[in-house]
């Protein structure tokens, strides 16, 4: 087992350069002006000026030399002190200035991302516990009316879009009965969690930041916040994982194992939950990690649609300015979580089917 996690960490690192690599090449279609965003806030107004700042930090040098510079940053003269500093630098958390959200994107994705991480954590549960067990319920009933009823769930889940769905339920939940609100805090709770005095911030997230302040109270306005953005998204990866796990367990329903183990007598129970769920859910691993990676890596339409501060609603905003410095930094950020997640599953791989690891 060890082995098997050191070979997938030894990948890591080539991944992501890879993945680096793949951005900087599509950085690179940027005019030259537009890539001074990565060491400049305010763009320069003229083009004798813009040339200037051009030549200082070697936007016109060769495509490797400007890859290094974007990787670990450029040495330039800072001019109020005259010494060698470093600017830029992506291996440095620098990943330039966004337009959109009038500051360094880092800031922004830090400032964002708890609220994304947060949603994600409690939206884990329901999504792929329901979606699993909806899929060994349609297996173990095939052919059985309440197999027939989860896979016209399931359809009408594939069919729906998100944002149609997400409509529907602002319109029903808040605009007629006043239940679920969007954005991620009411307007009393958002200015007592702003108030450095009284509310300390450990997490970024509200529900545990509630939680540890002692304030029972926004713990339970911010989940009846999510509760809409968390059911769109459950519904939606309910209907992949729903059919995914039922046609892996009908599979392994039918594997030599199962009948042995059913002529020894044991429990039907026992069967499903020992002998053909274990072995039917490497598919299922697959599609849930992935799934786990699309909530990391924002939803940009529920997020949009709710109003939700979270990283998929700035990329959404930065789209559509036209930033394209600021969505490919994103992107980035999002390859990175994507790699990281593909190394846990791969592991978890390892730990569902012990064959893998000789692999």
């Amino acid at each position: 087992m060890f082995a098997y996690i050191v070979r997938r960490l030894m990948m890591m690192p080539v991944l992501l350069f890879g993945v680096a690599f793949l951005i900087f090449l599509m950085i690179s279609l940027l005019s030259p002006q537009e890539r001074l965003a990565l060491y400049l806030r305010d763009l320069p107004r003229n083009e004798a000026q813009a040339q200037t700042l051009i030549n200082k930090y070697g936007l016109d040098e060769p495509f490797l030399t400007q890859f290094a510079d974007w990787l670990f940053g450029r040495v330039v003269d800072d001019p109020t002190t005259g010494q060698k500093v470093v600017q830029g630098g992506v291996l440095r958390g620098d990943l330039g200035y966004s337009r959109s959200g009038s500051d360094s994107v880092a800031n922004i994705i830090a400032r964002r991302f708890p609220a994304t991480l947060e949603l994600t954590l409690w939206g884990m549960l329901p999504i792929l516990g329901v979606g699993i067990l909806m899929g060994i319920l349609a297996a173990v009933n095939h052919n059985r009316l309440v197999d027939q009823v989860l896979r016209v769930f399931s359809i009408i889940g594939f069919s729906f879009p998100s944002f149609v769905f997400g409509l529907l339920l602002l319109m029903l939940f808040y605009a007629r009965l006043q239940w679920f609100p969007p954005d991620n805090l009411s307007d009393w709770a958002t200015q007592i969690v702003n108030d450095v005095s009284t509310f300390t911030r450990y997490t970024g997230m509200n529900t545990f930041d509630s939680l540890l302040n002692g304030r029972l109270d926004i713990f339970l306005d911010a989940l009846r916040h999510m509760i809409m953005p968390i059911l769109v998204q459950a519904y939606i990866q309910w209907a992949l994982l729903l059919r995914i796990t039922r046609s892996s367990m009908l599979e392994a329903l039918k594997q030599d194992y199962v009948t042995t183990a059913r002529s020894k007598g044991l429990a039907e129970r026992a069967v499903i939950h020992r002998h053909a769920r274990p072995n039917a859910m490497i598919p299922v691993v697959t599609v849930g990690g992935f799934t786990v990676v699309g909530q990391l890596n924002g939803l940009v339409i529920t997020e949009t649609i709710f109003n939700y501060p979270g990283i998929g609603s700035v990329a959404a905003h930065a789209a559509a300015q036209l930033d394209v410095l600021t969505v490919l930094a994103f992107t980035l950020f999002t390859g990175a979580i994507l790699l990281v997640a593909n190394l846990i599953v791969d592991v978890l791989y390892a730990v569902v089917d012990p064959r893998v690891r000789l692999s």
